[in-house]
This record gives C-alpha cells, sequence and structure tokens, in this order.
C-alpha cells in the first residue's frame, strides 16, 4: 500500500524508465522481430505497453472528474469475455497501423500525461480505492514488469542490427 501518491508515481517513474532505451534504437532495429520476445518487435513491444498505458490514462482522466472509471468495467468485462490473447491482438493490429513518427512521439509523450493526470486524480479515488489502485497497477508498474524479458530480448537484439 502507498502513503500517498507521489511514492506511487515514483515507483511508476522508475519502472518506465527502462522501456525509454526503445526510444534511442533505429526503425530499423525496432523493425525486427524477437524470437525471445515471443516474436516482438520493439515496435510491437512499444505499442503493446503504450496501449495499455493508455487505458491506465484513460482511467485517470475519469478519475480525475468522477468517482468511478467505465473503462475499468469495460475492461474487466472485455478481458473476461474474450480473453487476453484476442484483445492483445487487436492491439497489434491497431498500433501496427500507427506511423512511426506518431509511435515515437506518443511514446514519449503519453507516460507523462498519465503521471499529469494522476497528480490531479483525488487520493480518495485511486490510490485509497482498492479496485482503481489494483487496475492502474496492473496496467503499468505490473505490466511493465511481465515484459521486462521482451524489453531485455529486444534490446540485446538490436545490437546485432546497423
Amino acid at each position: 500500500m502507498y502513503l500517498d501518491s507521489l511514492e506511487f508515481l515514483e515507483e511508476e517513474r522508475d519502472a518506465w524508465r527502462p522501456y525509454e532505451s526503445l526510444s534511442d534504437l533505429t526503425d530499423a532495429q525496432l523493425g525486427v522481430p524477437v524470437p525471445e520476445a515471443h516474436g516482438w518487435s520493439g515496435r510491437e513491444l512499444m505499442g503493446h505497453v503504450l496501449a495499455w498505458q493508455g487505458i491506465a490514462l484513460q482511467i485517470a482522466t475519469e478519475l480525475a472528474v468522477n468517482d468511478t472509471s467505465p473503462t475499468i468495467a469495460r475492461i474487466d468485462e472485455d478481458l473476461e469475455s474474450r480473453g487476453g490473447d484476442v484483445i492483445n491482438a487487436e492491439i497489434d493490429a491497431t498500433w501496427a497501423a500507427i506511423p512511426m513518427d506518431e509511435l515515437r512521439e506518443r511514446f514519449r509523450t503519453q507516460p507523462g500525461e498519465l503521471r499529469g493526470y494522476l497528480t490531479v486524480v483525488p487520493e480518495s479515488r485511486w490510490l485509497k480505492n482498492a479496485e482503481h489502485l489494483r487496475t492502474l497497477s496492473d496496467e503499468t508498474l505490473g505490466h511493465y514488469e511481465d515484459h521486462r524479458p521482451e524489453l531485455a530480448a529486444v534490446l540485446a537484439s538490436a545490437a546485432d542490427v546497423v
């Protein structure tokens, strides 16, 4: 449990920091599928973590003005009814269509936007609400941790691409 929002925000920032290394890769390096990363390329990894982080951002924007988040209920229902593999395949297709410049810009700006929104959401709506905190943590901290092996594999393989 967090004592205050700053503690969560610092932990989230630290957990995101390793992903920033993806920004240093060339488009060619980001485009190579990596077998050790479930066949994902760096670009696909960027899109995947951004998509789920974007869900956290949507939740934060809703909680900034309301006591509840319809997105939490929608995502929970969607995961239960259709499953993560189907949703992730849709995410991959959606993000594959986004131009690389736009993907890079979102990758650069969205994490800060999420943190900015969380600073204005009353703590009672997320930090002190077990369900909301769980969801926000799952889509950020937990998700970043889940994909650290893929990140490491993508970064390691980038050295082989000139």
